[in-house]
């Protein structure tokens, strides 16, 4: 309960509570004690939170806009964003499940929505239509599943386990089809900058509002995966994608 002497208008309470939970409003709003150690570590995990999940919602819009105006996904592994789409979809239904707060796992929302778009164009652009809206159906219908009260907690935690298994295989399978291909192809270097800041963040924030080991432990695996793409992308930097050579028609 607020204290009536507070500093802070009655109509912003509620909103700064968001970010300023509990007794900690009082430390800093009635106390005036803005150096309160614990307070301040929940402050900065709650507005870093928060500011990943609307960094999310635009985070692989880069990559997205990449790929749709080349019509092409040449150089990015379906597979690949299959694990990432795996991944982010069981951190999802995971931290949905175990009621942990929204500000610790709100961008695999906007994540999954733009992996699985990625998904979708690969396959589209490839030709395969009727492919690509399976896909997409496939995955609707196992997150509607998944985020139902019928999904159990022991196969969310399984799902959550296999997050680390699924985190690496997404990305050393892109790294060796860059390796392979000479070239990051239609990767974006702005969405995984962005998605390397990002997973170094949540190892905080995962720290400080959940406490839960599996999920601070993917974090520190997807910042160093997440990095070695961007480190792959700025050794390829100025190398052209190859060429299709058409083989000559026989007469």
């Amino acid at each position: 309960m607020v204290a009536n002497s507070t500093i802070i208008p009655a109509f912003l309470v509620g909103w700064i509570q968001i970010v300023v939970p509990g007794d900690c409003f009082d430390e800093f709003f009635v106390k005036f004690n803005f150096l309160h150690v614990p307070c301040l570590k929940i402050t900065i995990s709650k507005c870093l939170g928060f500011a990943i999940i609307l960094g999310s919602s635009i985070v692989k819009l880069p990559q997205v806009i990449k790929i749709f105006k080349a019509k092409s996904g040449q150089g990015i592994s379906l597979v690949s964003v299959t694990f990432e789409l795996m991944a982010i979809s069981a951190s999802w239904a995971y931290g949905a499940g175990n009621n942990f707060p929204f500000s610790s796992y709100g961008e695999a929302i906007f994540l999954a929505i733009q992996t699985g778009s990625i998904a979708f164009m690969i396959l589209f652009f490839s030709g395969k239509h009727m492919h690509a809206v399976a896909y997409m159906s496939i995955f609707v219908g196992s997150m509607a599943f998944l985020l139902s009260p019928a999904a159990p907690k022991e196969l969310l935690a399984t799902l959550q386990a296999g997050n680390l298994f699924m985190v690496v295989a997404s990305k050393m399978l892109q790294a060796v089809a860059n390796v392979r291909n000479g070239g990051t192809g239609q990767l974006s270097f702005v969405t995984f900058l962005l998605l390397s800041l990002g997973a170094v963040a949540r190892v905080f924030t995962s720290i400080q509002e959940t406490g839960d080991s599996m999920v601070v432990a993917s974090y520190v695996l997807a910042s160093v995966m997440n990095g070695l793409i961007l480190g792959q992308i700025l050794y390829y930097w100025n190398v052209p994608p190859p060429v299709v050579v058409e083989a000559k028609k026989v007469k």
